[in-house]
């Protein structure tokens, strides 16, 4: 007898695989759907997200001007909405009252966002939430106690010393071109790993450490590139991209690298502490929170201390660098401000020849400057947080609880509505006393909030060598030449 097609056992259970497979399909699709609608109605306070399709996030970081963040900044008085991907949109605010609202509150970090740093970074203070997020802010917190910090001057002085002494032969010897942010990059980097490490390096010298070096800056530039990019946020997608391939041996060169100076570090450690000899020129980051650990027993395990390590290396490393080059690029552009800064050292440092901590806080036009520049580049772009409860702004529109905001400090030290002509330099201006009435979230060069804890998802770029602008001559940076640091 002849069966019908449906009736085949071959065939039978292809057919109720395919139907499966279809429901689960559509539910999905209902899903998101519903997921859209509801972002839609959440949002709908704030005009634009309906006209938007699919994902504005890449277009606003697709250049190194940021024309269209400028653009929808100008637009919008106080934030716009923004889809990142057709199902899932953000709130972008950057106002001041705005922005002070929003820090005031104590809502955990966007889990969308923050959970791309994981594979790289761990679990470290830039990516924890909650109690644990406390219990290692408590651990950490006097790695950056005035005392400790004092201590790393002559650490710092030193490897500043390393590159300038560098930039001298540099000047000597040829009329060149000298691109800096090389230099400063590696410069951070041999500070921080004795900071962090103990570790002398030479890292501005030879090359010996090229790999660990490659490996983080490599590493950082695949997130970078993966958060405005909405289709790399599926990790499945992700996973079989050129960066989702290359991410996991990164991450493994740099986490095997940490693991064995944390191994050489906890024997030492353990060695010092039996023969009582524990009295050391200063305390890095790992004496510090190695001792933390040993108090602390098991809550601070080895896979916690490497993530802090990590995050305090990659954070640390790619902030600094990337601040100290902007500096010198916007002083180069303005060199009416740098003989000001000049001056103002010299008059400072009467020899000439020398700068102790005591003098840093008598440089208040240097120190205005340095501040204005964080302003024009901030050293991270943005930090997001996930609404845990309603929350009201000033003008009266409100959230429910789940939304992200994303808190754009690159818009908010742009924000025509705050800064008269914001492209301009207002070196004069930055005086963040209060003294004339400003706001004191006007200008945010670091993320500020009732935590005070590192929250950055989009970070500046590196230096301004991607700027399509000449780069930094030495007769334009002698600033720092004549004004040497010991």
């Amino acid at each position: 007898m002849e069966s019908s097609w449906l009736e085949m056992r071959w065939v039978r259970p292809f057919y109720l695989a395919f139907v499966f497979c279809l429901a689960l399909g559509l539910l999905q699709a209902i899903k998101l759907y519903l997921r859209r609608q509801r972002l839609l109605r959440d949002l709908r306070a704030f005009p634009g997200l309906a006209a938007q399709r699919f994902g504005g996030l890449d277009k606003l970081y697709q250049s190194e001007n940021f024309e269209k963040l400028e653009e929808l900044v100008g637009k919008h008085p106080c934030a716009f909405p923004i889809w990142v991907g057709p199902f899932q949109a953000f709130l972008c605010i950057y106002d001041p009252d705005y922005a002070k609202t929003f820090l005031s509150r104590t809502d955990p970090k966007s889990s969308y966002l923050y959970r791309f740093l994981v594979p790289h970074l761990g679990e470290g203070l830039l990516t924890l939430n909650g109690p644990k997020w406390f219990q290692h802010r408590r651990l950490i917190t006097p790695v950056f106690h005035f005392n400790i910090l004092k201590s790393y001057f002559k650490v710092i002085v030193h490897s500043m010393n390393i590159m300038l002494d560098k930039w001298e032969r540099i000047c000597s010897t040829q009329d060149t071109v000298v691109e800096v942010s090389e230099h400063v990059r590696l410069m951070s980097l041999d500070t921080l790993m004795k900071c962090t490490f103990s570790r002398e390096t030479n890292c501005q010298i030879n090359r010996t450490h090229d790999c660990y070096i490659t490996a983080m800056s490599e590493a950082s530039k695949i997130i970078f590139n993966r958060m405005p990019n909405f289709l790399l946020h599926h990790d499945i997608i992700f996973k079989f991209s050129p960066g989702g391939r290359r991410l996991p041996e990164l991450s493994k060169t740099l986490h095997q690298y940490t693991d064995q100076i944390i191994q050489e570090r906890k024997k030492s450690f353990k060695a010092e502490k039996k023969q009582g000899n524990t009295q050391k020129k200063y305390q890095d980051f790992l004496d510090i929170v190695l001792s933390a650990q040993d108090e602390n027993g098991d809550s601070f395990s080895d896979t916690d201390l490497r993530s802090e390590v990590n995050t305090f290396m990659v954070a640390g490393q790619d902030t600094v660098a990337g601040s100290i080059s902007w500096l010198l690029y916007h002083l180069a552009q303005n060199p009416e401000h740098q003989e000001k800064c000049r001056e103002e050292i010299n008059s400072i440092v009467e020899d000439g020849s020398s700068i102790t901590w005591d003098q840093l806080g008598k440089m208040s036009y240097t120190t205005m400057c340095i501040k204005e520049s964080l302003r024009l580049m901030p050293t991270i772009l943005s930090i997001s947080r996930e609404l845990s409860k309603p929350i009201t702004f000033p003008d009266g529109r409100s959230l429910p609880a789940g939304v992200t905001v994303v808190l754009s400090i690159w818009g908010l030290h742009h924000n025509p509505a705050v800064w008269e002509n914001p492209k301009e330099l207002h070196w004069a201006a930055v005086c963040h006393d209060g003294d004339k009435g400003g706001h004191c979230y006007d200008s945010t060069p670091l993320p500020v909030d009732s935590r005070s804890h590192q929250a950055s998802f989009l970070r500046a770029p590196n230096s301004p060598q991607t700027q399509e602008r000449a780069p930094l001559v030495p007769e334009k940076t002698s600033l720092m030449l004549e004004s040497r640091v010991q």
